[in-house]
């Protein structure tokens, strides 16, 4: 098995404490800040392939979300605020602060898009450009759910049953669990991925972060939708771009361009990848070469 680092010595690992919770970060490069927010069920090890080509161009952030990796898990809540969008999102602003970026470019994958979608909505002057990759707004999925949605996304609603239900089935084999998830998103099972980022993965998914994950989207289904909901004529002030995988649940049943206009006041662009979900770990290059044509050179 390859036994070199999955990021080279230009990207340090380090924990901060912001908004009450320690969260584990990898950041490293030169110029202006991106922050990149992973998702279910991974953790910053998500980047590794597109990092290396994004340092010469920026500082990078890259921080497990709370709940996931080796950030903490903290308790959460009845009605699961702890790990609402809404909070998750102030971490990452608190962290970004941390490291002196009052401003920065902004990309999510998966849930990630969804911090990100609530943190941009939460904290606009703190968002110059949002990318977002694979996903729809939470809202527009959950109020077009259909059998094929729901069959397809099917984890959307297994993982928000109450505890401990996905919690104890997940844990009975929780590697056989993980593989079948991440493997049927891809364009190629879990062959798709670097060995070294799936022995992370498997690592950082144990019983409390197992937990932490099902409260994500118990909040997602629940108090993250109040938040939508309440946002009434607030949007996105940003230019916006999206990617999604060709492949994928997202291409098949939504159109990513007009459902994130619907969310956005400024510019919204985007493309398909030749990919199923994992775009970063599938077609690193071509994002690499989507990120710095979006983003530029300077925070504007």
């Amino acid at each position: 098995m390859d036994t070199r680092p999955l990021f080279d010595e230009r990207f340090r690992l380090e924990r901060r404490s912001v908004n009450g919770v320690e969260i584990n970060v990898r950041h490293g490069g030169e110029g202006p800040p991106l922050l990149l927010l992973h998702g279910f069920p991974q953790t910053h090890a998500l980047w590794h392939r597109v990092a290396p080509g994004l340092a010469g161009h920026y500082a990078l952030v890259m921080p497990d979300l709370r709940g996931y990796g080796d950030s903490a898990k903290p308790p959460s809540a009845v009605d699961h605020a702890p790990y609402s969008k809404r909070v998750m999102a102030r971490d990452m602003v608190e962290l970004m602060r941390s490291f002196g970026h009052d401003r920065f470019f902004l990309c999510g994958h998966d849930r990630g898009g969804r911090v990100s979608h609530r943190l941009a909505i939460d904290h606009p002057d703190a968002v110059a450009r949002l990318m977002v990759l694979d996903i729809s707004p939470t809202l527009t999925m959950y109020e077009r759910t259909n059998m094929q949605f729901a069959t397809l996304y099917y984890h959307w609603f297994f993982l928000i049953q109450p505890e401990p239900l996905p919690e104890r089935l997940i844990g009975a084999d929780p590697v056989f669990y993980l593989h079948r998830k991440i493997g049927g998103w891809g364009s190629g099972g879990t062959s798709l991925f670097d060995p070294r980022a799936l022995a992370e993965y498997e690592r950082c998914f144990g019983p409390d972060a197992i937990h932490a994950m099902c409260e994500d989207y118990r909040a997602a289904a629940s108090i993250d939708l109040e938040h939508d909901r309440a946002d009434g004529d607030r949007r996105i002030e940003c230019p916006v771009h999206a990617l999604w995988g060709d492949r994928g649940v997202v291409n098949r049943l939504y159109a990513p361009i007009e459902d994130w206009q619907a969310r956005a006041r400024g510019p919204v662009t985007g493309a398909t990848t030749p990919t199923g979900h994992y775009i970063p770990e599938e077609a690193p290059d071509l994002l690499i070469r989507h990120m710095r044509s979006f983003f530029g050179s300077a925070l504007t």
